[in-house]
């Protein structure tokens, strides 16, 4: 047998480093006395280069991470297992959590939907995109997460409940204003989960066969299947519209599962409505099993395509659902029913798959940069949210353990004439302060009142801490330039129309 010759050898090592700029460097620069060694075994050398060639890329675009991020709408941190809820079954996301980071004290920064979903986008605050309330347009010029990870190489999908658009719940988006989006099944908003809608390319209405959720997990599913062996690391979003209201509309199987007369509720429910919190609470605890399983799911073709080791997945919500706590429902409000919201992030190849509660503060607007420097890609300037990667990856924590938290301007559900009002709130690793326009409003011990039912305002013994408090509000208000005007400030700003209530009308 004839040895080979080095330019049999550099073309057998170029062609298996072809999707690796490393290797195609050194495959130009092999020397001819470096091959000598393996002219006598030609087939161990080339048994060699195919091995070496099954391994995932050293550097460039195959060795990021895909990442996946799933988002529910109205899930408060409180309702899984893991987080002790006595009621909810959520097994599949329980184990998940026991292999994760989960951020303890992460927050929703204005808790309702279209502020929370454009800062996850965009990494920036809702002051700077302008979208404080539901229902208004996100700038198709904004600098958002699809558009940066498009630029570095990532395929970009997004599945679900979109609430950035402005131009109708029920209207066609096209792709000028997708964000950077190339893979699209998406409706604006909707709560008929059981007849629910959904756009393509086209402008042709398409309709997910059943519970929505379901059919949208099984896209998802499609998608990484379709995706798990392509030269490109792709990033989808998966969004699903419940829990959120109406709670009566789970699978059955689900439904059956939980007997209102048989839920424990919280303290802070008011015995006054207990009875409707109840039949609300099983409904809910319904959506959340199905999304569980659905997660579940979603989870295992990951680990059957084999990409979950290189997949950075995270799981979140938009906000949280007070859901009768303090006799109030939905959210807007700072309580931490409605703040709270879950942050898990899973990555084995970096990080295991030992569990860690990470206690550092995150807010709505670091899970873009956080996501980028995962993925080693250049955060914009237009970002102002923190990059947490370094934290994830047990470094320190380089938050000061204070989120800002604020309604600019009250809407919707908590309009007004419902006693919404403009407020500024800070949630430490501990506290929760609140302050409106007529001043110091809420102050709460998390720990010693883990239910948030005695109101520590202007009581003598805890003074020294609602000044300290108020001093950490008003820095951070510095830091945000923040200024804590009445909503008709931002409203005219941004030259929104509004309806009696104070919110942005919207059509189905």
């Amino acid at each position: 047998m004839r040895g080979l010759s080095s330019y049999e050898v550099a073309s057998i090592y170029e062609s298996q480093g072809k999707k690796n700029a490393t290797l195609r460097a050194t495959a130009k620069h092999i020397r001819v006395d470096s091959m000598k060694p393996f002219q006598a075994f030609p087939h161990l050398f080339c048994a060699l280069c195919a091995l070496c060639g099954s391994f995932p890329a050293i550097a460039g675009e195959s060795s990021r991470p895909n990442v996946l991020i799933i988002i529910a709408d109205q899930w408060r941190a409180k309702n899984f297992g893991y987080a002790g809820d006595p009621n909810v079954k959520t097994p599949h996301l329980d184990a998940f959590e026991r292999e994760s980071a989960r951020f303890v004290n992460a927050v929703s920064n204005i808790p309702v939907c279209t502020p929370t979903r454009a800062s996850i986008l965009t990494g920036q605050r809702a002051l700077t995109h302008g979208l404080f309330m539901n229902d208004a347009p996100l700038a198709p010029e904004a600098v958002t997460i699809a558009k940066v990870l498009g630029k570095a190489g990532y395929d970009t999908g997004y599945i679900g409940k979109w609430h950035v658009d402005g131009h109708g719940r029920s209207s066609f988006i096209p792709p000028e204003r997708r964000q950077g989006f190339d893979y699209w099944k998406v409706l604006e908003c909707t709560h008929d989960y059981n007849h629910s809608f959904y756009f393509a390319d086209g402008p042709e209405k398409q309709q997910w066969e059943g519970y929505d959720a379901v059919a949208q997990t099984r896209d998802a599913q499609d998608y990484v299947r379709g995706h798990a062996k392509g030269n490109k690391p792709f990033v989808l979003f998966l969004a699903w519209g419940p829990p959120h209201d109406p709670y009566q509309t789970a699978p059955s199987k689900y439904r059956d599962m939980y007997d209102p007369a048989k839920l424990v509720l919280p303290p802070n429910v008011p015995a006054s409505i207990a009875a409707q919190v109840r039949s609300r609470m099983a409904g809910y605890d319904a959506h959340c099993t199905a999304l569980d399983q659905c997660f579940g799911d979603l989870r295992q073709t990951c680990k059957d395509a084999g990409i979950e080791e290189n997949t950075v997945i995270a799981f979140t919500a938009d906000h949280g659902d007070l859901l009768g706590s303090h006799g109030a429902y939905n959210k807007q409000q700072p309580f931490d029913e409605s703040v709270c919201v879950p942050l898990l992030m899973h990555w084995p190849a970096k990080w295991g798959r030992t569990g860690r509660h990470l206690m550092g503060t995150i807010n709505t607007e670091d899970l873009m940069p956080t996501i980028l420097g995962l993925c080693d890609v250049r955060i914009p300037p237009s970002v102002q949210g923190v990059n947490l990667a370094a934290y994830l990856a047990g470094g320190k924590d380089p938050t000061d353990s204070a989120s800002l938290i604020l309604c600019p301007a009250p809407f919707g559900q908590w309009n007004r004439l419902l006693g919404g009002r403009e407020y500024r709130a800070v949630r430490t690793n501990r506290y929760t302060y609140a302050r409106d326009l007529k001043g110091p409003w809420l102050l709460f011990d998390n720990e010693r009142d883990p239910y948030q039912m005695e109101n520590l305002i202007g009581q003598a013994e805890h003074a020294a801490l609602q000044v300290r408090l108020n001093e950490t509000l008003d820095r951070k208000l510095k830091e945000t330039d923040d200024k804590f005007l009445p909503s008709k400030s931002y409203v005219e700003k941004w030259g929104y129309v509004l309806d009696r209530t104070g919110t942005i009308p919207y059509a189905n």
